[in-house]
């Protein structure tokens, strides 16, 4: 998904008319509904935009019961738009779920995908702001299953395969080790895989960051932006497989993201402690303390300087005030 907004950045802002129909195209969901807003940390910089990108078995936010989010990343765009960072969370990390509107679920610890299945979108939104103490502006729902298409009308992407593998869904396909190009079905299933490696979730939330990397270099390797034929292929597979937020404009964004390449993107993982154990499940721990600077940098817009390794920025009344890393 994040690919996706990076080539509409320089592909929709160049068609007018027909970027404002993809727009209206768009699949809408409320993905805010029953959030308090004075419980919800502030956007404090002005610019700024941080988008929740989620990938979803369903593309129904409203069905979510069975449905469980592989892929949950924040896209933090810088204020003066120059830069952009991509934090990725492994969907097992242990975190405090909110109570879910209909009182239900929630309210307790488990792991952070479990608020997408217990409360569909507004509860993950939730969930993540009180998680990072970071404010969402939008919200990115991928369908899996119609994402393939965005591969496929890029020809397909060209992965590094860590090492040789069968997969554990069906059709169980060997990826050999090396680098394959592969088409959707193939790389989605290929970044799917934990338990093939040692370190489980974070393998996969690694190749899922290698997955995006390959896809904006395939975008811009192919001239998508400049072949009409391509780039229209590439937008209706788009409009078809992603759910977005009803205040999220398609146009508005590209815009903002119309400047950025791939060298301007900075992908990272939320600080983890490692593995372990919690009423019986294998899960993922945060760092609390580094995650708590991360957060504070992406609050903050200091993510680069985070990156350079500067001094930590102090924790703002805001942020800690809604954090619970």
């Amino acid at each position: 998904m994040l690919a996706t907004l990076l080539v509409l950045g320089g592909g929709i802002v160049a068609i007018g008319a027909y970027g404002r129909s993809l727009n209206d195209n768009l699949a809408r969901t409320d993905a805010f509904a029953g959030l308090p807003e004075s419980a919800r940390p502030t956007q404090a910089v002005t610019g700024a935009m941080n988008v929740l990108l989620l990938g979803s078995d369903s593309r129904d936010p409203d069905t979510t019961a069975n449905s469980r989010t592989d892929t949950i990343m924040l896209l933090h765009l810088d204020a003066d738009h120059k830069k952009a960072e991509v934090i990725s969370i492994p969907r097992d990390t242990w975190v405090f779920v909110p109570k879910s509107t209909n009182g239900r679920h929630g309210d307790t610890m488990a792991k952070i995908n479990s608020a997408y299945a217990w409360g569909g979108t507004p509860l993950m939104v939730q969930t993540v702001e009180t998680f990072t103490g970071v404010h969402i502006d939008h919200v990115a729902l991928i369908d899996f299953a119609g994402f393939k298409q965005v591969v496929n009308a890029l020809g397909g992407v060209d992965l590094k395969i860590e090492k040789n593998i069968t997969s554990i869904h069906p059709p169980y396909r060997t990826f050999k080790k090396g680098t394959q190009h592969l088409d959707g079905a193939e790389a989605l299933d290929y970044v799917r895989q934990r338990h093939q490696f040692t370190d489980g979730d974070f393998s996969r939330e690694r190749h899922q960051r290698e997955f995006l990397q390959a896809l904006l270099d395939r975008a811009a390797s192919i001239g998508t932006l400049s072949n009409p034929v391509k780039l229209n292929a590439f937008l209706q597979a788009v409009t078809k497989s992603v759910t977005v937020d009803k205040n999220f404009d398609l146009v508005d964004v590209a815009l903002e993201l119309r400047d950025l390449r791939s060298e301007d993107l900075t992908f990272l993982g939320s600080p983890s402690a490692g593995s372990g154990t919690r009423n019986g499940q294998s899960v993922v721990l945060s760092d609390t303390a580094k995650a708590r600077t991360l957060y504070q940098a992406v609050a903050d817009d200091t993510v680069q300087e985070y990156v350079r390794g500067s001094t930590a920025p102090k924790p703002s009344p805001t942020h800690s005030a809604n954090s619970r890393l």
